[in-house]
């Protein structure tokens, strides 16, 4: 395959969600190795860096993406007539917990807060940050709660490991 790079830009660039380089392999087929999509994504990602353009390439929840600078954001919030993503203050408490002790269940994070979470909770999942991730053996099968993929793209995250120790926090 002749022209990988300008392929796999396109791919990006058309994409709704982040894309990893095993979907794009799947898409571009066997012949095309891994290693060559990493090249092309490393070289995309130079170039667009070095042009300090309004675009930028970023590897975020588990594959890559295009994404705006920060200089772009009020003109593109007023065309889009974008509200940004509000949280209130209990909703990222329970973020929070979620977050950082995932897999957790619901009466461990009331636990936690001190407070009924249910209507929070409900929130999170509406919003698509928080998932259910299955059922607890224990009686009564209570949901288990973890995050989303569209957690990691709202808060810019490769993936979970990319966020602050709780050491770091308190420090």
């Amino acid at each position: 395959m002749n022209d990988v790079k300008a392929i796999v830009e396109a791919l990006i660039f058309v994409s709704d969600l982040p894309l990893s380089i095993d979907k794009i392999r799947e898409v571009l087929g066997e012949e095309v190795e891994k290693k060559e999509i990493a090249e092309a994504l490393a070289t995309i990602r130079e170039e667009y860096k070095t042009r300090a353009g309004g675009l930028f390439l970023k590897e975020i929840a588990g594959g890559y993406q295009f994404r705006t600078g920060e200089k772009a954001a009020p003109w593109i919030k007023k065309m889009k007539a974008i509200k940004p993503l509000s949280l209130s203050p209990a909703a990222m408490e329970t973020l929070a917990v979620v977050v950082y002790r995932q897999p957790i269940m619901k009466s461990e994070i009331e636990q936690v807060r001190g407070v009924d979470v249910s209507g929070v909770l409900k929130g999170l999942l509406e919003k698509n940050l928080v998932r259910m991730v299955g059922r607890k053996d224990v009686p009564g099968r209570p949901i288990i709660y973890g995050t989303t993929r569209k957690f990691l793209e709202v808060f810019n995250l490769r993936d979970l490991s990319d966020l602050p120790s709780l050491k770091e926090i308190e420090g």
